[in-house]
């Protein structure tokens, strides 16, 4: 009777501690996966913020005579293809395809807003203006924050593919449907934002002198 009752202890213990892990496991993984989430939002909002501020500068820079119009056709059509890759904003990207395709888009803005803004250094004139400063300067900085937001988003999807992958909690993830996330895998040297600094008060060489 004593050896029954303590076996039946034994077990009850046994299956509160596997009661207690589990519940510990499955909530880390909802941390990590609800972290990730909430940093891909940054990351979209700090994009939009860079899309928001490109009619502005079209319009800014569309005022100038004989500014080149494919250059303004090429910026609103990379922002319209930005528009059109509709990843759910409830939810961190689970799709590497999908993300991809995201990544690609953004990229294509990218490029054309550095074409726009090497095509501004021919006007000077444009370049002074107020407007377009503090267009320059609202970039500047949200290409920064593009930077520091998709770096967050990497480090979050590590912790929670850490965590999917590790023990004890691999077992339970393939239960839940808990799977690896793919990283916002920047192209090679675009840890470096566009360059949206200009020297506007420096002088130029005159002709014929180095």
């Amino acid at each position: 009777m004593t050896i029954g009752l303590g076996c039946l202890a034994i077990s009850l213990i046994a299956l509160l501690f596997l009661g207690m892990l589990f519940a510990v496991t499955y909530n880390l993984l909802v941390k990590r996966s609800q972290a990730v989430d909430q940093q891909w939002a940054q990351v979209q909002n700090v994009y939009q913020r860079r899309a928001d501020l490109i009619p502005n500068l079209v319009a800014t820079v569309s005022g100038a005579a004989n500014f080149e119009k494919s250059t303004l056709t090429e910026i609103t059509a990379a922002r319209a293809s930005v528009g059109q890759v509709k990843i759910d904003p409830n939810q961190a990207p689970n799709d590497p395809a999908k993300l991809a395709e995201f990544q690609k888009a953004q990229e294509h803005l990218s490029s054309a807003l550095s074409r726009l803004l090497v095509v501004v250094e021919r006007y000077p004139d444009l370049k002074a203006t107020t407007s377009f400063r503090d267009l320059q300067a609202q970039l500047e900085g949200t290409e920064n924050r593009i930077t520091v937001e998709r770096q967050k988003f990497n480090d979050a999807v590590q912790k929670y593919n850490t965590t999917v992958k590790t023990f004890p909690t691999v077992m339970m993830a393939g239960m839940f449907g808990y799977q690896a996330k793919p990283y916002f895998a920047a192209k090679e040297g675009a840890e470096t934002p566009p360059k949206v600094q200009f020297d506007f008060g420096s002088p130029k060489p005159a002709p014929g002198k180095p």
